[in-house]
Parts: C-alpha cells; sequence; structure tokens
C-alpha cells in the first residue's frame, strides 16, 4: 500500500479531497480505505457539526451496515496534531474506534495527549467543511443513528449535510 493516497468526498455542498498519510496512524488508515472501498461512508450524515470544533461522520445510512462495522480498532500512536483541517478517529477510551470520523474545524491540540490519532488532512474544499449545517449542534441522538440511520436523521433533522460517495483517487 502506497503511504500516500487520496480520498473524494463528494458531499451534498461539494467535493472534499483528503490526503491520507499510513505513516501517521497506519491501522487507522487501513481501516478507513477498507470502509470507503466497500461503500461504507456513501449516504452517511455530518450529523455533528460544531463550528470551530469539529464536523463528526461515520454511522452509516444503514442501521444494518453500521451493525455490522461495529469491530474495534486498535489505537495508533498519536505523530500529528490534531490542527485544523485532520481528519481522526472518534473514540471513547482505549481501542474504541470503529467508524466514526471527525474533522477538526479549529486547532484541536489538547485532542492529542487523548489518543486521538490524525491520519488524513483536507488538502481541498476546506471551505466546503465550513459550510455543513451546523444548526443542529449536539442533537442528533447517536443511539438513535444506530438504531434507525438515515430514516431517523432525515426525519428529525432534514437539514443535515452528508456524504454522497466516498471514493478512492487512484
Amino acid at each position: 500500500m502506497a503511504d500516500t493516497f487520496k480520498v473524494k468526498l463528494e458531499t451534498t455542498k461539494g467535493d472534499i479531497v483528503l490526503q491520507v498519510n499510513s505513516s501517521w496512524a497506519p491501522l487507522g488508515v487501513e481501516r478507513f480505505r477498507s470502509l470507503v472501498e466497500s461503500g461504507y461512508y456513501d449516504g452517511a450524515k455530518f450529523f455533528r457539526v460544531v463550528p470551530g470544533f469539529v464536523v463528526q461522520f461515520g454511522l452509516a445510512a444503514d442501521p444494518n451496515v453500521t451493525a455490522a462495522n461495529g469491530t474495534n480498532l486498535k489505537d495508533d500512536q498519536v505523530t500529528q496534531s490534531n490542527s485544523r483541517g485532520r481528519l481522526t478517529f472518534a473514540t471513547a477510551g482505549p481501542n474504541t474506534r470503529t467508524t466514526q470520523l471527525f474533522i477538526n474545524l479549529g486547532d484541536n491540540k489538547f485532542l492529542d495527549g487523548q489518543g486521538f490519532a490524525p491520519f488524513a488532512e483536507v488538502v481541498e474544499g476546506m471551505e466546503i467543511v465550513d459550510q455543513f449545517h451546523s444548526g443542529y449542534g449536539e442533537q442528533p441522538n447517536q443511539g438513535h443513528i444506530r438504531m434507525k440511520g438515515n430514516a431517523y436523521l432525515d426525519a428529525s433533522f432534514p437539514q443535515l449535510d452528508g456524504i454522497v460517495k466516498a471514493s478512492l483517487i487512484e
């Protein structure tokens, strides 16, 4: 596998290009690539948008797909800082990464010491990321998203932006 590769996120607001760096967090990169190649993120919503902090996503449109991909991933060592535009797996403690990701909207260096290991960064389209709908804040309930997927989000939070398609750029 190449040390770096690019992923395009076609979103409801426009395209974003990520530069993925295997040397930064190899386990995270391997999982991310596998999820992108399987179409996991296609249709996923940006369900947590906190201006100046993060845009979070990574629960599949179909709750069965989320459930089938819930295996925990071991932590990578944090080698890069959570600066603006960097992509990182969300975690609920040691070795609990699964599919959820966030893009740092600010310089979140305080996350570095908490085990959040960036593995990619936005190289095109950060202005798109800044436009994602943030009016719902942290209201969407992750448990409901896991159980009902986009059916819940579309009914309760219709203005959320999302990923139309995620693909590797060869």
